[in-house]
């Protein structure tokens, strides 16, 4: 801290030093007498500009900004899964305890928990080389995760001591290597690591694999890839949260990162009351065990919740480099964008479309470029695959956030107002959606699936389409005066709708169902369309189709089939021959 400046100007978070003191492009620093937290975002030869992380009100001129000589960084260490941090890493269950409810400034917190004793297994020894990325030491985290302790990128050297398995802090020294230039380094399980730059891997990898959520219309329709990146844009109260939810508690990642930027406060409690009583259903054990919160709420500082999406995608790249798929939910980046904004119009900076910053569009693609399914320094695998949810105001979806990431994200799950409001959940309207991802993983599905599940879902989403055509001329002229034909697409479109892309969270059969189920009730619905087409055919009026109740039949299959029961199909495939015999035998 041997460089210090003297404030002249304060224009909320943000604060100028008079002239050029010596800081850092993105160094951190400490303002004031509390010592707020802050970073240095402009330098020119008269004067240091500085976004503070905290509350400004009270501050003065002629107060002092002291020099950390680190960029804005985050610790990572054992202890940061199942724990709830603030946009820049400071424990919120910490923080209640020194301050109450409500966080005091400048309130000053190990991230973690430097006292407790972890159960650590060396993985190396005296002589082995060791570089950025090697594990050096496993550490029981939590009953879900295995944390591997790993060598910081950019060092390598001998091991020329290393200490027994037992009980250390994450600031004991595990390891001593000795670097090519001869020095001597103790490695502890502790990295500190900037949250602006992404931490580095060997290659990327293709998306040839779909995250699986339990959740038919995406996994079906608009699948998403490990590693890959999706938006879910929506106005309020369509959804976008509940959505999060059950991608978090059925994903098959190993890992999730939940971060609420800039949420209201109370529907962040609820995330962080709901979380907590969650119980992972891949193992039995609460869903904390494999989660950390990022909470920041809109009545929080807006420069931490500018860099809260930073800290969280962080933290998720430094488990993705032990080998774990990663899973972050950003809810949402419109409040993140207007973070942005609000810094942007403080620092008298020339605004683009409707107030945002020009540089809006390279943030969000330098947040979302940061996902991807990596091989790791170590030679392991792991992914980051973000999920953003979108607010546009109003649900405007050609506002500049929503427009700007579409351009960035390969799976857009648009929530639909009028659905969500007619009590259709999830709310992704299958018109507005797309997924560019379905081509790459078409040959995973072919492989483990089924040889004709894209083509089913072609099928499926072809009808959909259809529906909606004739649903325009139903408008105009009724449904009465349509042929027989395209009255049996509206209804097996009506069967679709409620009962496959339709999904109750709730259920305990529906709330997650696996791809082979999937597949088969797909069959189903395709195999009842092709019986009713032949009849349709023969001249059979869509009257007398209606008259069975096998198109509700079908629709229920969701319900009365358990997802480990795929035998009991047979029975409705039989049950779709017996309806299309009996109206033969009818008019025969």
């Amino acid at each position: 801290m041997n460089i210090t400046g003297k404030i002249y100007g304060i224009n909320g978070p943000i604060v100028y030093v008079a002239g050029n003191q010596g800081f850092k492009m993105g160094e951190m620093v400490l303002v004031g007498k509390e010592k707020l937290v802050g970073e240095v975002i402009g330098l020119t030869k008269d004067r240091t500009t500085i976004q503070v992380y905290e509350e400004t009100t009270g501050m003065k001129p002629g107060e002092l900004v002291y020099s950390t000589g680190a960029a804005i960084s985050v610790t990572l260490a054992p202890g940061i899964i199942s724990n709830i941090f603030d946009g820049i890493e400071r424990p919120l269950t910490e923080i209640a305890k020194i301050s109450g409810a409500y966080i005091s400034r400048g309130v000053s917190v190990d991230a973690l928990d430097s006292q407790k004793l972890w159960d650590v297994h060396v993985t190396v020894k005296e002589g082995d080389k060791v570089y950025g990325g090697t594990i050096i030491a496993e550490v029981p985290e939590t009953r879900a995760i295995l944390h591997k302790s790993m060598v910081p990128p950019g060092t390598d050297g001998v091991v020329i001591k290393a200490v027994k398995d037992g009980q250390y802090t994450i600031s004991d020294t595990i390891i001593t290597i000795r670097t090519p230039e001869g020095e001597e380094k103790d490695i502890t399980l502790t990295q500190k690591w900037p949250i602006r730059v992404p931490r580095p891997t060997q290659k990327r990898y293709p998306a040839d694999r779909p995250l699986i959520t339990g959740q038919r219309i995406l996994d079906t329709l608009f699948p998403i890839a490990k590693g890959g990146t999706a938006a879910i844009p929506g106005g309020f109260g369509t959804g976008k949260t509940m959505t999060q939810h059950q991608l978090a508690k059925w994903s098959d990642a190993d890992i999730i990162v939940y971060i609420g930027c800039g949420e209201r406060g109370n529907e962040m409690t609820e995330v962080l009351e709901d979380f907590s009583k969650l119980v992972d259903p891949k193992s039995g054990n609460p869903l904390l065990d494999r989660t950390t919160l990022i909470a920041n709420t809109s009545n929080m500082p807006v420069a931490a919740r500018e860099a809260s999406i930073y800290t969280g995608i962080t933290l998720a790249e430094y488990y993705r480099d032990m080998g774990y798929h990663v899973a972050i939910m950003a809810d949402s980046t419109s409040r993140w964008a207007e973070a942005l904004r609000e810094l942007s119009g403080r620092l008298e900076e020339m605004p683009a479309e409707e107030g945002f910053p020009a540089y809006l569009a390279s943030r969000l693609s330098a947040f979302y470029e940061r996902a991807g399914f990596m091989q790791n320094l170590n030679g392991t695998e792991g992914s980051v695959s973000i999920i953003g949810a979108v607010s546009p105001q109003g649900g405007d979806f050609s506002e500049p956030v929503t427009q700007n990431t579409k351009r960035f994200v390969r799976c857009f799950w648009a929530l639909d107002k009028s659905l969500a409001y007619a009590r259709h959940f999830p709310a992704i309207h299958w018109l507005t959606s797309y997924s560019e991802y379905l081509n790459d993983l078409a040959p995973w599905y072919t492989e483990n699936v089924g040889r004709d599940f894209v083509d089913c879902r072609n099928q499926i989403l072809a009808l959909l389409t259809q529906e909606n055509q004739l649903n325009e001329i139903v408008k105009l002229i009724g449904s009465d005066v349509l042929p027989d034909d395209q009255k049996l697409v509206l209804e097996i479109a009506r069967v679709i709708r409620l009962g496959f892309v339709q999904q109750n969270a709730y259920h305990p059969s529906d709330t997650y169902v696996p791809l082979d189920k999937q597949l088969k009730m797909m069959h189903t619905i395709l195999y009842l369309y092709s019986k009713s087409k032949q009849l349709i055919g023969m001249n059979m009026p869509m009257s007398l189709l209606k008259q069975e109740d096998i198109f509700d039949k079908v629709i229920s299959i969701k319900y009365d089939i358990a997802n480990d029961e795929l035998f009991k199909f047979d029975h409705y495939t039989a049950m779709i021959d017996d309806f299309y015999n009996r109206i033969m035998a009818k008019n025969g």
